[in-house]
This record gives C-alpha cells, sequence and structure tokens, in this order.
C-alpha cells in the first residue's frame, strides 16, 4: 500500500507547525469561546459554526483568527474541527502565578481556559520566586503537552494579596492601571491652568450658577460627572436640566489624554476600587460637579410640564454650581419623609420621572433589572459580609433623566445631520432585534421551567412580550434565570454610527452623552454636538475613526464587564472559603451532562455539583427539561428548583466552589 504523503506548513509567526492534507477543507474565522474541554468557532462568513476538542485548538485561545480544518457533522448536527493555524492573537500577554518545580519556572495562567503550559527559560527568570503573580509575554507558542516560552513584563506582588489580586484581573483584561507619565504630566498641566474658571469663559455660556442644581450618586462615589437642576416656572411647567462635566473642554481631539482615554474606552469598577478612563485631576477634581464649587458643564434643559412632556429643549456649553451633594440613600430619605429641604423639587422630578418610566413601558421597553450583589469589605480588603442591593426610587429618577438627555441629543444630531445634509458620525448605542433562532431556544427553556413567551407567526417578539414573560416570573425562584436567559438570548447592545434603534429601551434614537468621565464614546458625542451648535463640518478625512472607535470602545466595555465579573466572582470565593461544611439554601442554576450548578439564595455565590456525589442512583441529563433525572429512583433535579446545598470547596487558585446536595 502506497504510503501517504504528508504536507507540512510551518507558521513562523506563531513558531508553530501543523500537518493538513490540500483535500481538507480549510476556512477562516474566530475561536468565540472556551469551556470545559470545546473551544467554539464561527466563520469569518457567520455561516458555518464548529465545535473544537481542546485536543485539537493547537495553542489558539479566545478571540484568535484562525484557520481550521473542517469535518463532518456530529450525531447533533453540529460540525467538528481543528486548527491548522493562527492567523492572530487576540492575546500575547497574560497574568499567572509562578510555580517553581522539576519541570522549571513555570507561569499558571489565572485564566484557567488557556490551553498552553508556559515556561520562563532560567535566564531570564532571576528574583523570581513561588507565588509571585506576574504579567508574561508569550514569546513561542507551543502546543501542550510540550511547553510555550515567555518572558515576564513585570511582577505585580504575591499570590493572594488583596490589591494585587484586583489589579491582576483587570491587567489580565488589558487594562493599564498606571497611567504613562506624558499622560499624568498633561493632566497636572491642564489642572494647574485650570484652577479658577475664567471670565471670558463663563461669558462664551448660558450661567447657571443661581439655578439650583443638584448630584444623585452612590455613597462612595469620588467622580460626580452628571447633575440636574430644577426651576418651577411661571406658566407652571417645569425647567429640569441634566448638565454633564464638560469633559471635551480639557480633553482635546489629538492630546495625549485623549489617546489614553480612547486605548482605555471606559473605567473599570471593582468591587474595592476604580481603574479610571481619566487621571484623578479631571476624574476627581476638574470634571468633577462637587458641592459648592463652580463647574463647566454641557447641558440638556428642558421645558417638561406636569404630565411628563418635554414642551422645549436647549442643548449648550453652561457654569453651573451644585447645592448639595445627594446620596441615593440621602435623597430616597427625604422622599420617604415627605418633607425637609428640597424635598418638593425632588418630589416633583420623582413625580414627572415616574411617568416618563410609564410611558417608556407602554412602548415596549425591557426592564432587564436584576439583583446586584455588594461587598463590605475590611481594611485589608476581604469581604466580611455580601449583601443584596437595594433599587430605589432615587435610582430610577436619575436613570429616567440620563436616559431622557441620551435619547434627546441622538435625534437631534440625527435630524440635523439628515436635514443639512452633512455628516455627523455620532456613536449611536443600538441594540437589534433579537435573533430568531435564539428567541425559539429562549421560549422553549421557559415552557421547560411552566411558563409562555408568545411569539408571533415570523417568529419574532415585541419588547412587550417580554414584559409580559417577566410578569409570569416576578418574584418567584426562577426569576433571575429567566431574566438572565433571555438577556443571553438577545442581540448585544453596542456602538455604532449607523442607527438602527434600541430595541430594548424602546427609543428609535439614543447614544450616550452622559458619562464622558468614565466612557469615550460620550466624550466622541460631546465633540459632535459641539460642532453642530458651532455649525463646524468633521473633516472627511476622519469620518472611518468615528466607526473605528465605537468598533474599539465596545471591545473595551466588553473586557471591563468581565473584569467586574471576574472580580465578584473572585470575592465570592474568598468570602465562602471559612465556610466549608455549612448549609446554605440554594437554587439549581444550570444542568449539564457532568454536574448541577446551585448558586447560594443570599450571595448568588455558584458552585457545581458533581453528578458523581448524587450516589443514590445514575443520573443523565435531559435536555428537553433542563433536567438531571435519576434512571432507578426517577428523582429530578430542574432549572430553578430550590434545595439545600452544603460547600464543600471554595478554591480560589480554580476560581471554582463544589457543593453537594443536602436532603
Amino acid at each position: 500500500m502506497k504510503k501517504e504523503k504528508k504536507f507540512w506548513r510551518k507558521d513562523r509567526k506563531n513558531n508553530t507547525v501543523f500537518k493538513n492534507s490540500p483535500k481538507d477543507k480549510i476556512i477562516t474565522g474566530k475561536i468565540k469561546g472556551i469551556r470545559g474541554h470545546t473551544a467554539y468557532f464561527i466563520s469569518d462568513s457567520n455561516n458555518i459554526s464548529a465545535e473544537i476538542s481542546t485536543r485539537q485548538i493547537n495553542t489558539a485561545m479566545s478571540g484568535d483568527k484562525v484557520e481550521v480544518k473542517l469535518f463532518k457533522k456530529n450525531r447533533a448536527g453540529v460540525h467538528e474541527a481543528e486548527v491548522v493555524r493562527v492567523l492572530s492573537r487576540a492575546k500575547n500577554y497574560f497574568v499567572g502565578t509562578i510555580e517553581i518545580s522539576n519541570k522549571g519556572i513555570l507561569v499558571i495562567p489565572d485564566d484557567r481556559r488557556i490551553k498552553v503550559l508556559i515556561r520562563i527559560p532560567k535566564e531570564k527568570a532571576t528574583a523570581l520566586k513561588n507565588d509571585d503573580k506576574v504579567r508574561v509575554k508569550i514569546t513561542k507558542w507551543v502546543s501542550t503537552p510540550n511547553f510555550s516560552e515567555g518572558e515576564i513584563v513585570n511582577i505585580l506582588g504575591k499570590k493572594g494579596d488583596n490589591s494585587t489580586e484586583m489589579n491582576s484581573i483587570a491587567i489580565d483584561k488589558g487594562f493599564d492601571i498606571e497611567f504613562p507619565e506624558k499622560v499624568l504630566q498633561e493632566s497636572k498641566n491642564i489642572f494647574e491652568q485650570n484652577r479658577k474658571i475664567s471670565s471670558e469663559e463663563v461669558a462664551k455660556r448660558k450661567d447657571l450658577r443661581n439655578t439650583l442644581t443638584f448630584t444623585i450618586d452612590p455613597v462612595t462615589a469620588k467622580d460626580f460627572d452628571d447633575a440636574i437642576s430644577f426651576k418651577k416656572l411661571s406658566n407652571g411647567n417645569f425647567e429640569i436640566g441634566v448638565h454633564i462635566a464638560d469633559v471635551s473642554h480639557y480633553v482635546t481631539e489629538k492630546s495625549e489624554l485623549d489617546k489614553e482615554a480612547y486605548e482605555r474606552g471606559c473605567s473599570v469598577y471593582l468591587p474595592d476600587r476604580t481603574i479610571p478612563m481619566l487621571p484623578f485631576e479631571l476624574s476627581d477634581n476638574l470634571c468633577s460637579l462637587s458641592e459648592g464649587d463652580e463647574k463647566l458643564a454641557f447641558s440638556v434643559i428642558f421645558e417638561i410640564n406636569n404630565k411628563a412632556k418635554v414642551i422645549s429643549k436647549w442643548f449648550g456649553k453652561s457654569v453651573i454650581k451644585s447645592a448639595k451633594r445627594f446620596s441615593y440613600e440621602s435623597a430616597q430619605e427625604l422622599l420617604d419623609a415627605k418633607s425637609g429641604k428640597y424635598f418638593e423639587e425632588l418630589d416633583t422630578l420623582n413625580k414627572i420621572a415616574k411617568l416618563f418610566r410609564k410611558e417608556k413601558t407602554q412602548k415596549g421597553a425591557i426592564d432587564f433589572e436584576q439583583e446586584e450583589i455588594a461587598f463590605d469589605l475590611d481594611e485589608k480588603g476581604k469581604p466580611i459580609r455580601i449583601y443584596k442591593k437595594k433599587r430605589l426610587d432615587t435610582h430610577k429618577l436619575v436613570e429616567e433623566y440620563m436616559l431622557l438627555a441620551n435619547k434627546e441629543v441622538a435625534e437631534y444630531v440625527y435630524k440635523f445631520e439628515k436635514k443639512s445634509g452633512k455628516l455627523f458620525p455620532l456613536p449611536y448605542r443600538i441594540h437589534d432585534l433579537p435573533d430568531r433562532d435564539k428567541i425559539a431556544e429562549l421560549a422553549i427553556f421557559v415552557k421547560a421551567l411552566g411558563h409562555e413567551l408568545v411569539i408571533g407567526k415570523t417568529g419574532s417578539i415585541t419588547g412587550k412580550d417580554m414584559q409580559a414573560l417577566f410578569e409570569q416570573v416576578e418574584g418567584k425562584a426562577e426569576e433571575a434565570l429567566v431574566k438572565t436567559a433571555a438577556i443571553r438570548s438577545m442581540a448585544k447592545a453596542i456602538y455604532s454610527t449607523k442607527n438602527i434603534g434600541h430595541f430594548g429601551l424602546a427609543f428609535e434614537y439614543y447614544a450616550h452623552f452622559t458619562s464622558p468621565i468614565r466612557r469615550y464614546p460620550d466624550l466622541l458625542v460631546h465633540r459632535i454636538l459641539q460642532k453642530i451648535l458651532t455649525r463646524e463640518n468633521i473633516a472627511e478625512k476622519n469620518l472611518a475613526f468615528y466607526e473605528k472607535a465605537c468598533s474599539h470602545s465596545t471591545d473595551q466595555e466588553i473586557k471591563a464587564s468581565e473584569a467586574e465579573r471576574d472580580s465578584k466572582k473572585y470575592k465570592q470565593i474568598e468570602f465562602m472559603q471559612d465556610k466549608v461544611g455549612q448549609t446554605f439554601d440554594g437554587i439549581i442554576t444550570g444542568v449539564t451532562e457532568w454536574g448541577i450548578y446551585a448558586e447560594d439564595s443570599v450571595t448568588r455565590a455558584e458552585g457545581m455539583i458533581k453528578l458523581s456525589s448524587l450516589g443514590d442512583d445514575f443520573y443523565k441529563l435531559d435536555k428537553k427539561t433542563y433536567s438531571i433525572i435519576g434512571e432507578k429512583t426517577k428523582k429530578v433535579y430542574s432549572l430553578g428548583q430550590k434545595i439545600k446545598i452544603k460547600l464543600v470547596s471554595a478554591d480560589l487558585d480554580r476560581r471554582q466552589m463544589d457543593y453537594e446536595v443536602v436532603e
């Protein structure tokens, strides 16, 4: 028999060799994610998806652009594939912990989805010690079980130290903790030059220093980028202003600050710290609308009647002076007490906000509101309490006026662009219609839980259909599960210069205008709005920049969300470490062929129950009912079911907790 000829190709860029036959079907695309021992691939055309065993992933990781060899579909109707070449890396830098053993000086990545082994050559490993947390760059990629090579970029601190661990999570997602020296110097110079607002600058703006204005923010807030003003008019209507820190006055186009803000895209919020988009001199000082201080703002001022109808609006630069710094809680105390200084103003604002909310709901806006957890930390950053945040009327009050400003700015720019015939590429915040296949899957899922999602004949849904589903599950154990599943079935909100509206909010026009201290797209919205107000055009050569900025900001927002989620999970596991052996009230949040996922109903700390720990029977997954069923006893464990669980382990290294069912 003739021996088959092998064809070899070397990927010189990544120092990896693969083999393939010229008859194989090779396609390009991205690794969309890795879960367990499976990677998920989608082709560039989005027409073909495939699953890849991590044994055949050949050093590729989530986000990498790759060439794959496509195999036939398996019994489940899914293509299987093998990575034959990595075309480009989403990441080359990783965070991990030094482990010195007889295998050499290894870096164990914090992200256990990374399927490569990293070794540091001895000549590049001076001063490294066990349990050092490091940032490493992989210089030579090699498939396991062999070792890839890396070099240490910097030592971050000791494993287990709170500051080290929190910073490591942000750094691993690509966010720098420190600002470059040239950015810091520029920030200090701007601060020194603008300690006092000049009379010339005031003359260019609407002077609102004598209009009642206040901020409402979390107790722990250090930057105040939005304020609300209130004035009762002689005709019985109200002048309500939304005032946003005028960041664009200080952060000018193509400055060092602007370049850095672009790269970061947004601020990152972790349980014990904020990693800001802008340096302290701006975020916590010049641009912060602090109580009693004169500040520059970009304002949207509305005349509104007592039925929440907007009679008129004005956009422009202003100078304001906040009379009061409220926390959400202190403002709520005034509303609850129905008396006190500024009660009448707050009460009127709250009543109008409720009417805005009602109107929005009637138009089909979807309330994805879920319980959020927060942490009380000791002086070393160790969590001593996990609690659910209370959603107050004052949270909703501020939210409604920010939504109003965002919506009105987007509509104004959109209509001006159409009328003028000139291009103003606003970074709209868009939310596409849900994918019909995903909605069909959601309907099957909620039906298994005993609920119904009504789907139209064309396979589409409206916001009101989703509202009806949420009403069915309100207050029930499975409410959070259904809302999470619904969110996953939806398209993701993104930034784009092409406006298609916002499905979730039921807005035809929407953009982010209200947080330029912490979001780069808001800064761009300010600049574009100002260009329109001053009748200044945008150079044609700069148009492509705005679409690129939208894509980059969306990517950075996703990474920031991942960092925030990972940091919360770390604190949950840390909190549970000394509670091994204790019993909790739990709820089943997931079922798979290998186990049941459950979370503690108070801390929402999720862990896995291995099927092998259910020793009284042999259990199998029933995909149709989202249940685990015992073959002999017919005992059922279903999604959303309340159960008693005992904590077996809480492993910070693996970022994983294990539970057992308590009968």
